[in-house]
C-alpha cells in the first residue's frame, strides 16, 4: 500500500506539469457510415482527440466499417469460412495502445451493430495473456463516446464499459461522454444545415454538459493510463491466469462441506 501511495504522490507531482506524452490512444469509431461520409460520432470524438493531441498523446484512428471485419468470436474468421478478415491486423494496432476509446451512435436505444461486433472481436482475443500471465487487456484503459437523437447515452455507455472491464480494461470514473439531440428526426451533432436550410451555428458545439463530460473523460483515461504506466500495470498477485494454471492459489481456499 505504501508503494502505491508513493507512486500516486510521484504521479500527482509530475502530472501538475503535464506528463502524458508517453501514452498512446486508439479511437475506434463504430459509425454505420463508410468513409468519406460524415460521422456525427466522429465529430464528437475529435474533441477528445484534440485534447489528447495537445497533451502529447500519440493517436491512432480507426473507422471499423471501412475494414473487412466479419462478425465472430474467433481471432481469425478466415478459419471459420470467411474469405477475408482484417481483424488480426487491426487488433495489433489496438493492443499497442494504452487507451481505447470506442465511439458509437445510438440505434433503437442500443449501441450500433458495428460496436457490438468490435466488442465480440475484442472478446475473441481475450484468451491471450501478457508478459505477467494476466489476460491480454490488463493494464489498459477504456472509455466511450456516444451520439444520437434518442435516449440511450447511459445505456450504451454502461454496455460498452461493462464489456471492456470484463475483458480486462480498467475503467476510470466518468469514462463516458455523449450528446443527444431532440427525440426524432432532426440535426445531429456538428450539423450546419438541416433539410436544406443553413443553421445559425453547428449543432452541439456549445453544449456545456457535453463539452465538460468529454473533457473529463479524456483526462480521466489519460490520468489512469499514466498511473498504470508509472507502476508497471496491475500487479500479477492474485490475477495471473498462467500462475493459476500452474497451481498457485494465493489467498483462495476451497470451501469445505459443513
Amino acid at each position: 500500500m505504501y508503494v502505491l501511495y508513493k507512486q500516486a504522490f510521484k504521479f500527482n507531482h509530475l502530472n501538475a506539469m503535464g506528463s502524458f506524452n508517453n501514452l498512446s490512444a486508439v479511437f475506434v469509431n463504430c459509425t454505420l457510415k463508410k468513409s468519406p461520409q460524415k460521422s456525427h460520432t466522429e465529430r464528437l470524438m475529435r474533441v477528445a482527440q484534440q485534447i489528447m493531441h495537445k497533451e502529447g498523446v500519440r493517436l491512432d484512428l480507426i473507422r471499423l466499417v471501412d475494414h473487412k471485419v466479419p462478425p465472430g468470436v474467433f481471432p481469425d474468421m478466415t478459419e471459420k469460412g470467411w474469405e477475408e478478415d482484417e481483424w488480426p491486423t487491426l487488433f495489433e494496432r489496438i493492443i499497442k495502445a494504452d487507451i481505447l476509446v470506442i465511439g458509437s451512435p445510438i440505434w433503437l436505444g442500443q449501441k450500433s451493430s458495428v460496436a457490438q461486433k468490435l466488442i465480440e472481436r475484442l472478446y475473441a482475443m481475450s484468451d491471450k495473456t501478457n508478459e505477467k500471465g494476466q489476460y491480454i487487456y490488463y493494464g489498459k484503459v477504456g472509455g466511450c463516446i456516444i451520439t444520437g437523437n434518442e435516449d440511450g447515452v447511459k445505456h450504451c455507455g454502461m454496455s460498452i464499459l461493462y464489456s471492456l472491464q470484463h475483458l480486462g480494461y480498467v475503467i476510470p470514473p466518468q469514462a463516458d461522454a455523449g450528446w443527444l439531440g431532440e427525440i426524432g428526426p432532426g440535426p445531429s451533432y456538428g450539423d450546419t444545415e438541416w433539410e436544406g436550410k443553413k443553421l445559425d451555428k453547428p449543432v452541439g458545439f456549445d453544449h456545456e454538459f457535453t463539452n465538460r463530460n468529454t473533457t473529463f473523460m479524456a483526462y480521466n483515461v489519460m490520468h489512469l493510463a499514466e498511473i498504470l504506466k508509472q507502476i508497471g500495470g496491475l500487479p500479477a498477485y492474485g490475477n495471473s491466469r498462467d500462475q493459476w494454471e500452474d497451481g498457485k492459489r494465493w489467498g483462495f481456499q476451497k470451501p469445505q462441506t459443513s
